[in-house]
């Protein structure tokens, strides 16, 4: 470790002295989220508070890679005299991933793995005078941690809260795999009763044998006392005491449920046995429920069917990486009820505490896994951390009502080791299948109440063969036909294929989904085009699949947000898109569909509300242009009406409806109703002349070449439209043809991230081979801007593992100079893209032009080696 010099904070908070709190006994929990000091290598000292990242802005750059490696946090404590004899704990909910906790200089606790809690007692290392917390972290690539490799970024940080834990020298166990040290389940659950059954771990850390109560006190939420227990307890000096406690049962209990999540309240005291006056305290919520998964027909709660539908969710926000606000992490869960949802996939690993109350006071069910993603490593050490975590996880959620699920890894033959080595890979393969069942066996043990789940994706030949299908209670798989692979219409078939042929094995599709880029639209939606249009179709196909069938017994859409991925390229690089909601959490259409599939209450909403600024050629000869508007809906049907013109009556198909209405230019006002609902939005259209004769004004055309698709500049307001060949009187491309890049996913244009931009989607695609770009427009002053970007060549990057087919033809880099004029004058010459500019760099350039003689502008593009190319376009008219 690094020798370092500290600069201690001026104003150090005073602890213990002024906190009291006589319902909580000698306990005292003291947020320490406020006044520390943050370096990174040699750097200076920044003031922070946590929650913090260092990642929150290398991870979207266009520099490969981010920040993995030490830094250090420091701050100080000062407590009263009064905090002597007590026992003074750290609590950290979150750091990622590697943590050294020194109190003066002195290591007091470590800790591996980025996502559950752990608890550092430092009561020995504490002078009481001017005490020095730091905290040394990594989130360096460690091989004996998971996750190895995944989807999603590894941030750095203490990212979630810290809390000072002062307590009684005798205190509820605060070495219980970072648990309260109360474990508590109900045994026995029915409409008629209900018992309870707590386990309580005490510790004394006093110099002397103790005599105390254990005090267990269950109440409903209007804080009426339902039952109590209370047990003597004898404790010899420094013992850790296991005390089992079963209430007397509880009769007609409310039963908790999404609809109705009542949560009775118990809590845990320990009283001296003498004045029973508390010592300490715990509170934990309750909430009666049984529930059970049969392979034939899906998910049962309290007795009645259930189909469970949701999402999963990753835990990180624009602009602030994974260190996210409480309110905003609650708001996530509030999002998913609002959808109509009822579970929550937490994944692929523990998060804040935060989620699972919100899940258990809102009604959601959830499961909660541990980050084994995509590989292993094959070491002792590997096995036993995935197993402490798997520990501390069931430890610390043991008590949420919330949780029905254990998950463990997440498509964990992926990308498999060893392709070349067949007998080796085998070897492999079998350590996988022995870590799958040390943890589903250790699963059990702790919590045999809840079920247990492995994460599969779609390859069923492979997991069958590697027997991970015969593990754990329930399979879980991720699937996208029609997107990574296939077409829509496979996803049923796999779905019945695992009924046929593992008629005994509940499951659940753990995973599907579209990306969808918000700021991209199609006419024409096609698989990986990242339309939003295409992610309605698919999600239509799969949510009509899984609801028709019992034996599916749930379905969890990916993802409710979207989320960085750092190694990502695409549309919106280091972003994944397949998010119902956006990352900084505005709904996308998708998310409405899922609101008209699953609210149980009359639902009406223009889904094109989002697309509010348009723009397209007119319809030949009219001073109009026909587009689409779509509204989803769970009413058989619905009257739309276009600035107060009717556009008739039409029936719901699977929850969508679509009109062809006219937009004239400018503002328009678009109203749909239903009975007695109504919904209401404002487009603002601005129509392209279908020839620039016509009477409809000239104001600006933004153009992609080689593209099928329209592009929403959100920053500054611009709409891009796909190209067209030349027409006489109007505008277009001569020669040429659409790039088409080398990965066999996208049917044209490329997904690298292009350098220097935020909007990629101007410079993905291109026409290649191009002759000239006309506008016939009428004389004037102009301003033209041509874009570029080389998308041939460059640094060949490793595939990602989680594009599954990861068809890519080899890439032969072109090589091109061409000349462009512009109405014959030389404007570019011998360009060069790669030499002058680099590979996938945007280049822009601009010019005014001023038309004369009804000439209009033409652009020439005159190719000297290889074939010239345009990857976008844009005219403004100046006056």
């Amino acid at each position: 470790m690094l020798k370092l010099k500290f600069l201690y904070l001026l104003a150090p908070l005073l602890l213990f002295a002024s906190f009291s709190s006589a319902q909580m006994g000698e306990r005292k929990l003291i947020s320490l989220n406020d006044q520390w000091q943050f370096r990174k290598g040699e750097g200076p000292n920044q003031n922070i508070n946590i929650p913090h990242t260092w990642n929150v802005q290398d991870v979207l750059d266009d520099e490969p890679g981010y920040y993995r490696g030490l830094v250090i946090y420091t701050r100080n404590l000062k407590f009263d005299e009064s905090a002597k004899g007590k026992q003074i704990f750290l609590i950290f909910n979150g750091v990622g991933q590697e943590a050294e906790v020194l109190i003066n200089g002195k290591s007091a606790g470590k800790h591996m793995g980025s996502y559950n809690r752990f608890v550092v007692p430092i009561t020995d290392f504490l002078n009481f005078k001017n005490d020095l917390l730091e905290v040394r972290v990594t989130n360096r690539f460690n091989e004996d941690i998971p996750p190895l490799t995944a989807d999603f970024t590894f941030f750095g940080g203490i990212y979630r809260n810290v809390n000072l834990l002062i307590t009684d020298a005798v205190h509820f166990s605060q070495s219980e795999s970072g648990s309260s040290g109360v474990l508590l389940n109900t045994p026995q659950v029915s409409a008629s009763y209900a018992t309870v059954k707590v386990n309580t771990y005490v510790k004394n850390d006093a110099a002397t044998d103790k005599k105390i109560k254990v005090l267990q006190q269950l109440y409903d939420d209007e804080g009426t006392l339902i039952t109590k227990e209370v047990v003597d307890v004898n404790l010899k000096k420094g013992e850790n005491k296991s005390i089992v406690q079963n209430l007397k049962p509880i009769k007609s209990p409310l039963l908790w449920s999404p609809e109705n999540p009542y949560l009775y309240r118990l809590v845990s005291q320990i009283l001296d046995a003498k004045t029973e006056k508390p010592i300490d305290q715990v509170s934990n919520p309750v909430g009666f429920r049984w529930f059970k998964f049969d392979a034939n027909e899906g998910f049962f709660l309290n007795g009645k069917p259930l189909k469970l539908i949701g999402a999963s969710r990753h835990q990180d926000y624009e602009n602030m990486g994974n260190a996210v606000p409480d309110a905003l992490q609650i708001r996530d869960v509030e999002l998913l009820k609002e959808m109509g949802g009822n579970f929550l996939r937490v994944a692929h690993y523990p998060q804040d505490p935060v989620i699972l109350e919100a899940c258990d006071r809102l009604g959601i069910l959830a499961s909660v896994e541990i980050p084994v993603v995509n590989t292993i490593t094959e070491s002792a050490a590997f096995t036993n951390n995935c197993l402490d975590m798997q520990r501390e996880m069931i430890s610390q959620n043991f008590n949420h009502p919330s949780v029905i699920i254990w998950a463990y890894m997440n498509e964990i033959l992926l990308r498999p080791k060893f392709a070349d080595d067949k007998p080796r890979q085998q070897i492999y393969f079998d350590h996988i299948r022995e870590l799958a069942e040390k943890l589903d066996s250790l699963t059990r043990k702790l919590d045999p109440s809840r079920y247990t789940l492995l994460v599969n994706h779609g390859a069923w030949d492979l997991y069958n063969k590697v027997g991970l299908t015969k593990i754990p209670m329930i399979v879980g798989w991720n699937l996208y036909s029609g997107w990574y692979s296939g077409v829509p219409a496979d996803f049923a078939k796999f779905l019945d294929r695992h009924h046929q042929e593992l008629p005994n094995t509940p499951f659940m599709v753990t995973e599907y989904g579209a990306d969808a880029d918000p700021r991209i639209r199609s006419t024409d939606p096609v698989r990986f085009d990242k339309s939003v249009e295409y992610a309605i179709k698919f999600h239509q196909v799969y949510l009509n699949a899984m609801l028709s069938r019992p034996f599916v017994a749930g379905g969890m859409a990916w993802n409710l947000a979207d989320f960085n991925s750092e190694t990502r390229e695409e549309t919106m690089p280091h972003i994944n898109n397949k998010g119902l909601l956006t990352i900084g959490r505005k709904p996308k259409d998708s998310y409405f569909l899922y609101q008209a599939y699953l609210s149980k209450k009359p639902y009406l909403k223009i889904t094109s509300a989002h697309w509010k600024d348009r723009t397209a050629l007119a319809d030949s000869g009219k001073a109009v242009s026909t587009q689409n508007v779509q509204v989803a809906t769970n009413l058989k049907s619905a009257e739309l009406f276009l600035n107060g013109v009717s556009f008739g009556i039409k029936e719901a198909v699977d929850h969508i409806i679509d009109w062809k209405v006219p937009f004239v230019n400018g503002l328009n006002q678009v109203r749909v109703v239903s009975g007695n609902l109504s919904d209401q939005a404002e487009i603002n259209f601005q129509l392209q002349p279908y020839s620039f004769t016509d009477k409809i004004p000239f104001q600006q055309m933004n153009v992609l070449l080689g593209s099928k698709r329209i592009y929403l500049d959100d920053q500054e307001h611009q709409v891009w439209i796909p190209d067209r060949p030349y027409r006489k009187g109007s505008w277009g491309y001569i020669g040429g043809e659409a790039f088409k890049g080398t990965n066999n996913r996208i049917s044209y244009g490329s997904d690298k991230n292009i350098l220097d931009t935020n909007d990629d989607p101007v410079y993905q695609t291109q026409q290649v081979g191009i002759k000239e770009f006309k506008f016939d427009v009428p004389d004037g002053e102009y301003e033209l801007t041509i874009y570029f970007a080389e998308l041939l060549g460059g640094a060949v990057k490793e595939a990602l593992a989680y594009n599954l087919d990861n068809n890519h033809k080899k890439e032969i880099e072109e090589y091109r100079t061409f000349d462009v004029l512009i109405n014959g004058d030389m404007f570019m010459p011998s360009v060069n893209l790669a030499t002058d500019y680099g590979y996938a760099t945007a280049v822009k350039k601009k010019t005014r032009i001023s038309v004369q003689g009804n000439k209009g502008i033409t652009i020439s593009f005159n190719a000297i080696t290889g074939k010239a190319v345009l990857n976008a376009i844009q005219l403004r008219k100046i006056y």
